[in-house]
């Protein structure tokens, strides 16, 4: 059986990256990334979780993060869970996650490093922005002309099919339950 090991993050850099050149050439960049959940709960109260994740680049992304990355940019990380483990100064056997990350995005424009608006924010903006309105599908299928359009091709293939007419004669046979 197959399995996966991936993380997917969308956050925030609690700290400017802690970069160490190694023995051998290679480098490793450490930081925190926190991701924000907010919600309502039970009671109606508005609720802002924050998780904190250890992520560590290795080699020319390392390199990257020191040059760019600063403490509260809103990064993309894409990368693998890893489980340390190590004996504290009482002798006890402890363990902690790390995301070993293989992909690294910064968000947002190099003017705006605040993190008040990323790109990952802005960028379906942009699209839909650019991409025409479909035409209206209130005329007959067959005297519709095809009309050249300025959209990709994927722009075309991503329109929805018309949905099938409910027929209330039957069918019954067709429940998955």
């Amino acid at each position: 059986m197959a399995s996966l090991n991936k993380v997917t993050l969308i956050g925030n850099l609690g700290a400017d990256p802690d970069v160490r050149y190694l023995d051998g050439g290679n480098v490793v960049a450490q930081f925190n990334v926190a991701t924000t959940e907010k919600f309502t709960n039970r009671n109606g109260e508005k609720v802002e979780q924050t998780e904190w994740f250890r992520v560590e680049l290795w080699n020319d992304q390392a390199k990257i993060a020191e040059k760019y990355l600063k403490k509260g940019n809103p990064v993309y990380i894409e990368g693998r869970l890893r489980t340390e483990t190590w004996t504290d100064k009482e002798g006890k056997e402890r363990f902690s996650l790390r995301v070993r990350a293989n992909t690294m995005q910064l968000l947002g424009s190099p003017g705006d490093r605040d993190g008040s608006e990323g790109a990952y924010e802005s960028q379906p903006q942009q699209r839909q922005q650019a991409a025409p309105a479909p035409a209206p599908q209130a005329q007959p299928q067959q005297r519709q002309a095809p009309a050249p359009q300025a959209a990709p091709v994927k722009q075309q293939a991503r329109r929805e099919p018309e949905p099938t007419p409910f027929e209330a004669n039957g069918g019954d046979d067709d429940l998955p339950f």
